[in-house]
């Protein structure tokens, strides 16, 4: 198999191995069941994501970032831990990840890996032993609960994959909470024994030589201890921003069965652990549709819990500038010392091409410019794997869906199966170079394999994130920089990012029509560093549709 690599513009400019190397960082997600195949049973693994890493380095990012590859059942596809410290079979062994993680390190690569705490698989041990009665030595690391007395579960509280949180266990003859799945029963972070045996599993990746991780719903590892009913949202507030808006899990104000307060003391225990080890770093994922701003604030502030995190703000939302520069005004103003983590794709969210509903023959020239926001935004990036190659979400047959979310919502919500398809390597090659097998855990769509990296030449998708990594690594002011806005019209959006004396004026056109901007600020800009044909006459600025300029000052 030709396993084709690109140049490598990433040796250029490295970041240092400074303890702060995140700040900045670019991280690019590999979802493992989908980057590449080597052992030819139609599932990725860790050997083929090691066969690529050449790739990856040469995109230009800092790190990877895996999603979870641990002994599993696999029925939310590994988001299900059975064991935290086994590799699945189906992606390889605990040797084959020392192997990867090796070869990355040679690359100046950084691994960051999920963890996946909040929850296990009903499959894991700790659950096997808790549901066997209400007093065995485990029978409360996980949150059990007696039925009201007209048999039906403890409060109102609501699966984010539909129904009831709550699941009742003939064994123990108690309800067991799960925000998720019924089969990944929620851990009890109450309970001192089950976060020091978390802590203790997160040592055992930190010990193998990690560099990070992702913390998965971070905001959802403490219950209120009262079981106390959530409140009804007033209609006018009800957004789709974390579940579907098929799903009356965004009817309730969550915040008895996620976003506790409680949670603060956890996560400066697990920075006090990280702290011991050198270059380690945390990006969690906040899922919270009425507060997440003021968690990540939280979360990240003050240098003694997460390094940074994410929120769906840009996850979902809508591509203008008007909405971006709201949401990055709101960010400003209360984050303080905390820092952000920013994505537009990712595993659990329609790729942001088709999201943003952009034409077939637009959608180069959108992907080009998506790029240049995300990398100019202040913080670090998340890139999904396959948005470099401009690829838009797959539609999936319902047949073919294997994910138990679009099953569960279907047709209204087709589940998160789309963004997760096969990466395309070769535009003629057979399942396009993922697999030599016939059949692939996920179908590859005709209409991808045109994007492949193979087929990605000059002035391509893939060519302009490479181009842009390499201005981006190279202006500490966009790596590091504060961030002010400008102005935002109906099309463009303008902010400034600085860095001691280095300053940068970045303008955006996210429309598909040309605009005009007026800005005195390009007056103290005396040269473009970067322009997609635009036009400055003045302080006035022609652009092109989905196009950008670029300013550096005279200093």
């Amino acid at each position: 198999m030709n396993h084709m690599t690109q140049p490598d513009s990433h040796s250029a400019v490295r970041l240092t191995k400074q303890k702060d190397w995140w700040r900045g960082a670019v991280i690019y997600q590999i979802y493992p069941r989908s980057f590449q195949d080597s052992n030819g049973d139609g599932i990725g693994d860790l050997n083929g994501i090691t066969d690529r890493l050449d790739y990856v380095a040469g995109l230009g990012v800092d790190a990877i970032w895996l999603s979870p590859f641990f002994t599993s059942p696999m029925k939310d596809f590994g988001y299900d831990v059975a064991n935290y410290r086994g590799v699945d079979p189906i992606f390889g062994t605990l040797e084959d990840f020392d192997k990867l993680l090796a070869k990355a390190h040679r690359l100046d690569l950084k691994v960051m890996i999920d963890q996946v705490i909040s929850h296990t698989s009903d499959e894991h041990e700790w659950f096997k032993q808790s549901r066997i009665s209400p007093d065995n030595p485990k029978s409360d690391w996980y949150v059990w609960a007696d039925a009201k007395p007209d048999g039906t579960p403890p409060n109102n509280w609501l699966s984010i994959f539909g129904g009831s949180a709550w699941t009742w266990d003939p064994r123990r003859c108690q309800y067991y909470l799960h925000n998720f799945l019924t089969s990944q029963p929620d851990l009890n972070f109450h309970n001192a024994n089950v976060t020091a045996a978390l802590l203790e599993e997160v040592r055992f990746w930190l010990d193998r030589g990690v560099d990070g991780f992702r913390l998965d719903t971070v905001n959802f590892y403490v219950h209120n201890q009262s079981l106390a009913d959530n409140p009804a949202l007033p209609k006018d507030q009800i957004n789709a921003t974390i579940a579907p808006a098929v799903n009356p899990y965004n009817w309730q104000d969550h915040i008895n069965d996620k976003s506790r307060p409680e949670n603060i003391d956890f996560l400066k225990r697990l920075r006090a652990l990280l702290d011991e080890y050198d270059h380690i770093t945390t990006v969690g994922e906040i899922g919270d549709a009425q507060r997440q701003l003021d968690i990540m604030a939280a979360y990240t502030s003050g240098g003694d819990k997460l390094h940074m995190a994410y929120t769906f703000d840009f996850l979902g939302g809508d591509f203008n500038a008007k909405y971006f520069a709201l949401k990055i005004k709101e960010l400003e103003a209360i984050l303080t010392d905390g820092w952000p983590c920013w994505a537009f794709s990712n595993h659990d969210v329609q790729r942001h091409i088709s999201r943003w509903g952009i034409a077939p023959d637009r959608q180069s020239d959108f992907a080009k410019l998506s790029a240049e926001v995300l990398l100019s935004l202040r913080g670090s990036v998340c890139l999904y794997q396959g948005e470099e190659l401009a690829l838009p979400e797959a539609e999936v047959a319902f047949e073919d869906l294997v994910d138990p979310y679009g099953i569960e919502f279907w047709p209204n919500y087709k589940g998160r199966d789309g963004c997760r398809t096969p990466m395309v390597w070769e535009v003629d090659g057979g399942q396009a170079g993922f697999t030599t097998a016939n059949r692939t855990w996920l179908p590859i769509p005709v209409e991808h394999q045109s994007h492949a990296v193979d087929a990605q030449g000059d002035g391509s998708v893939l060519k302009h994130y490479q181009e842009f990594l390499t201005f981006r690594r190279a202006t500490s002011a966009l790596r590091e920089g504060d961030i002010k806005i400008i102005d935002a019209t109906e099309q463009v959006l303008a902010f400034e990012r600085q860095l001691g004396e280095e300053r940068i004026l970045c303008v955006f056109n996210m429309s598909d029509q040309p605009a005009t901007i007026e800005l005195a600020a390009f007056e103290d800009f005396d040269h473009a560093a970067r322009h997609s044909n635009a036009t400055l006459e003045g302080t006035r600025l022609s652009l092109p549709s989905f196009s950008s300029y670029f300013g550096v000052n005279a200093s």
